[in-house]
């Protein structure tokens, strides 16, 4: 598991979004993730929807358990997840450790 999956997230309430050069760093310790406009996003790819639905379920705990819920695109074999914080308006911390916990799902 990375550091960044064994941290927990926090309330973002009157901080600052994440500048271009943390976004950088942060993607290169989530591989397969990438900004796409204000947020971040990995499509994850599965054999059947029944798998697909089990990764949902899944990490549709992990966001409770977080208070951090991300969009969902859901098909029949793929789910593309997208994090960003509406708190900052932007990208924060909360997105790269919920898509390290996401991560380890699929390990």
């Amino acid at each position: 598991m990375t550091a960044l999956a064994q941290q927990r997230c926090q309330p973002m309430e009157g901080q600052l979004a994440l500048n271009s050069d943390e976004i950088s760093r942060l993607l290169e310790q989530t591989p397969g993730w990438v900004l796409a406009a204000d947020a971040i996003e990995k499509r994850y790819t599965f054999p059947d929807f029944h798998r697909t639905m089990g990764f949902v379920n899944a990490l549709a705990w992990v966001a409770n358990t977080e208070d951090h819920h991300p969009d969902l695109l859901v098909s029949y074999g793929q789910c593309t997840v997208r994090f960003n914080t509406h708190s900052v308006g932007g990208i924060s911390i909360n997105d790269f450790i919920c898509a390290a916990k996401v991560d380890a799902l699929v390990v």
